[in-house]
């Protein structure tokens, strides 16, 4: 069966041309059903997984219906962060500028005023974020009333971080018979609900709804101790030595800390906050796409929506909150029909979360153990260590994918306490305390894969007096290492984000 061509579904040639200097020559399965029914005016809401095409296929029919010789706002985008708003601006100044199309960007964080005086210069097409553009509306400076289309891009995250409340004042003050569009890779109760109030005659488009992520993605996870995370991190990143990579934290208290820490095992990296300034974020971003940082370590609310070009991996340094915040997080990756990864370090207590996600997101979520200079899947960890059927798995843990109950069983050799085997990764000399246990048919024992000086450290931290120092030297690294002037000075939030 042949593929439709941009042309056949209703775009028109000039843009199409524009399209193939892209190397963009045939349309996604979201762009193939979505664009002909936004040129026919419908009211559309559309789930699809991120990293399918879902910006273009708004974006090109905003495009084809805008009058440049009008001298009025004539369509609307809304987005939920700043990077996600200056992205669609940045595409659509790259298909509309031929045609005469001017393009501005409203967003939080900028000044107003130099806002307010663009806005006389009467773009037709506005993309910002709803507290700036509720405020402008506010003030009268942005007129709605010539408004034809509005685009609510990532409509789940927007109702999260500025309540359905803000944009439902936005869509109201147009006109009634303005074509109302929500695009997310979930759709939400408050998203239906605004669709089932605002919308007439709703066209519903899902591209393979049962699956949440892109088939093109891998998902694997990976078991640490949380004070080795970092040395895990660090490993990870060498193993599978991407271009660039996104590493996940949850709590924003924690990002400064390990950007540091990477920076010292000389990883180049930066950090990107939710609330830092515009200046600030679009620096960073761009010293990330220009291959000038290899690691870019942020929130779910400061990496929401990118899209970054060769981007292969993705690493939840904290795993998701749920299996939504998953899927967003691994679909930075694996855009477009390009392999991906996603790699999400945990703790033993917490590999409980893994198979939730892939029961709820029906994925294959493998665990990997970094050892011998290779990421090892259970039978490979078998093999290298040259033990039977069990040999690899944790001893007490369930088979992975199956739906087992609590895990009972203790690792044998998880820490490096003074005399164990585990702690040098290597067999306990005879005589020794730990050597009885090494072979005693019991299970065989996972040793972690050290580095040299890793042992005495953990010996360290495992004391009080240890627990006490790591404590001091933590507060202490937050305060002085990595963390810009604005956040030094910054009251703590208590949100994680």
């Amino acid at each position: 069966m042949n593929k439709a061509s941009f042309a056949a579904i209703g775009i028109q040639e000039d843009l199409v041309a524009r399209l193939s200097e892209f190397g963009i020559t045939e349309p996604s399965p979201v762009q193939e059903q979505t664009i002909p029914l936004l040129l026919e005016g419908r009211d559309v809401l559309a789930a699809s997984q991120t990293g399918t095409g879902k910006t273009l296929a708004y974006l090109l029919p905003l495009l084809q219906g805008i009058n440049p010789d009008q001298k009025s706002v004539q369509k609307l985008v809304l987005a939920p962060t700043q990077e996600l708003a200056m992205q669609i601006l940045r595409e659509a100044e790259r298909y509309g500028a031929h045609r005469g199309i001017r393009a501005m960007g409203l967003i939080g964080g900028a000044a107003i005023k130099r806002q307010i005086d663009k806005l006389r210069e009467h773009p037709q097409l506005v993309v910002g974020t709803p507290g700036r553009v509720r405020e402008l509306i506010g003030l009268r400076k942005l007129k709605m009333h010539e408004v034809t289309t509005i685009i609510l891009d990532e409509a789940d995250q927007m109702f999260q971080l500025s309540g359905a409340g803000e944009v439902t004042k936005i869509v109201s003050s147009a006109l009634r018979t303005r074509q109302l569009v929500m695009l997310s890779a979930t759709i939400g109760p408050e998203t239906k609900l605004l669709a089932n109030k605002e919308m007439k005659n709703i066209a519903e488009v899902g591209i393979d709804p049962g699956m949440m992520t892109a088939q093109s993605l891998e998902h694997h996870y990976v078991v640490s101790e949380e004070r080795n995370k970092v040395d895990m991190l660090r490993r990870v990143i060498r193993h599978y030595k991407p271009e660039r990579a996104i590493v996940f934290v949850n709590a924003t208290d924690d990002i400064a800390e390990v950007t540091a820490k990477l920076n010292h095992l000389g990883l180049p990296a930066a950090a990107l906050y939710g609330d830092a300034d515009k200046v600030t974020r679009a620096n960073v971003l761009a010293r990330f796409r220009d291959g000038k940082l290899k690691v870019l370590v942020a929130s779910d609310v400061a990496a929401r929506g990118l899209d970054i070009e060769n981007l292969t991996l993705v690493v939840s340094f904290d795993p998701a909150f749920d299996s939504e915040h998953y899927v967003h997080r691994a679909g930075r990756t694996g855009r477009m029909g390009k392999r991906g990864l996603s790699v999400t370090i945990v703790t033993e207590q917490q590999t409980f979360i893994m198979r939730k996600f892939a029961r709820e997101l029906d994925i294959q979520l493998d665990e990997r153990e970094m050892a011998f200079g290779k990421a090892l899947t259970e039978g490979e960890r078998s093999e290298f260590r040259g033990g039977g059927a069990g040999a690899g798995r944790r001893e007490g843990s369930a088979p992975r994918g199956s739906e087992a109950g609590p895990r009972t069983g203790k690792p044998q050799v998880r820490t490096s306490a003074a005399g164990t085997a585990g702690g040098t990764g290597g067999e306990a000399p005879a005589g020794q305390p730990g050597a009885a246990g090494a072979g005693d048919g019991a299970g065989t024992v996972r040793r972690e894969q050290h580095r040299p000086g890793i042992a005495a450290s953990t010996r360290s931290a495992a004391s009080p007096a240890g627990k006490a120092r790591s404590n001091a030297e933590r507060d202490k690294n937050r305060k002085n290492k990595g963390a810009p002037k604005w956040l030094k000075n910054k009251t703590p939030r208590g949100d994680g984000q």
